[in-house]
Order: C-alpha cells, then structure tokens, then sequence
C-alpha cells in the first residue's frame, strides 16, 4: 500500500519521487516581482505595464523504465503570461506571450543528468538536490523569450533607411573634410 500523500507539496524543494508516485499536481500563480531575472528584461518603461503574474501547473506521474528498471518519475510543467518586452525596431514596448509546455524526466543525481543528456530527447532533472519548481519556471520563461521581439508594425514611424532621417538644417555650419586639407598637400606646386 502507497503512503498516503502529504496534502501540500513545497514548490521550493519539491519531492519529486514522491510527487509523481502520488500523481501529483500543483498549480498557482507567481508574481512576476518574485521572479527577478525575468524582470530584468521586461520593457522598462512607464508605457508598457508589467504583468502582475505568471500562471503556472505541474503535474507528475510515473512511467514504466526504458530498460525495464524502477519506473521513471516524469513531471509536465506548464505556463503562460503576456510580458511587455522591449520592441527592437522602435525602441518601445511590444507585449509578447509566453507559453511553456515541457515535460521533465527526473534521474538520481546532476551526474547521471549529464551523462544521459546527449543521448535523449528529454529533458532531464536530477532527484536530489530537491528541485525547485519557481526557479524551474522561470528558467524556462528565459529560454521562452524571443531572441529579436518586435511589433508586426511599430505603432511610430521608424527610420528604417538614410533617406528617413531628418533633412540637415542649412543654417547650420557645414562640417570641413579633415582630408581635404590632407588632399591639398599632395597637390604637386607649380
């Protein structure tokens, strides 16, 4: 007979083993204040209003082994939330969503993770040291960002060529070619 499962499971140090014996699910929202890498690259900006969360569920369970050994724990990992990031073209903020279905297969140690990661599709995560899962999210959200974002249309005007830059004012003193002067040197004196 299984243990009976303990009726909260702590995101910060997760149980993975026995999370997913128990089939187990979490779900919740994270502020997006508390995920501090994440908003780092937000737009920072009065225009673009920062998103107050990410919502997220993980749910685990158990799958037969490969090779017929103890079954593996597996845990699939989903989120979303819509962030203002910085539109590379007009320089503002550009709101992106970001959407992470992964599934994880958890491993012994950080050792047999490295070993094994070349040769599976998955990715993997090592039992112990008890991972946590608001640090797994947001890694995950790090790699979800887009490595150019932009706007379909930019809502200005952007110059996108030298005949888009403002015209010269003519008033102004025009600027002597510092090889001109170089260019009358050279001039053979008759």
């Amino acid at each position: 007979m299984k243990p009976n499962p303990p009726t909260a499971w702590n995101p910060a140090r997760l149980d993975a083993r026995r999370f997913a014996e128990a089939g187990g699910e979490l779900r919740g929202e994270v502020q997006v204040a508390d995920l501090s890498r994440l908003s780092e690259d937000l737009h920072a900006g009065g225009e673009g209003a920062a998103p107050d969360s990410v919502t997220w569920q993980a749910r685990a369970e158990l799958r037969p082994a490969a090779q017929g050994g103890a079954p593996a724990a597996w845990m699939h990992l989903e989120a979303s939330a819509e962030v203002p990031l910085t539109c590379q073209r007009c320089l503002g903020p550009v709101q992106v969503t970001l959407q992470l279905d992964r599934w994880f297969r958890f491993v012994a140690t950080e050792a047999v993770a490295e070993a094994e990661d070349d040769d599976c599709e998955e990715d993997l995560l090592a039992l112990e040291p008890r991972p946590n899962l608001i640090e797994l999210l947001e890694d995950e959200l790090l790699m979800a960002l887009p490595l150019v974002p932009m706007h379909e249309t930019c809502p200005v005007a952007v110059p996108m060529g030298s005949t888009d830059l403002p015209e010269e004012d003519e008033a102004a003193p025009t600027r002597q070619n510092p090889f001109q002067a170089l260019a009358q040197l050279k001039r053979p004196r008759g």
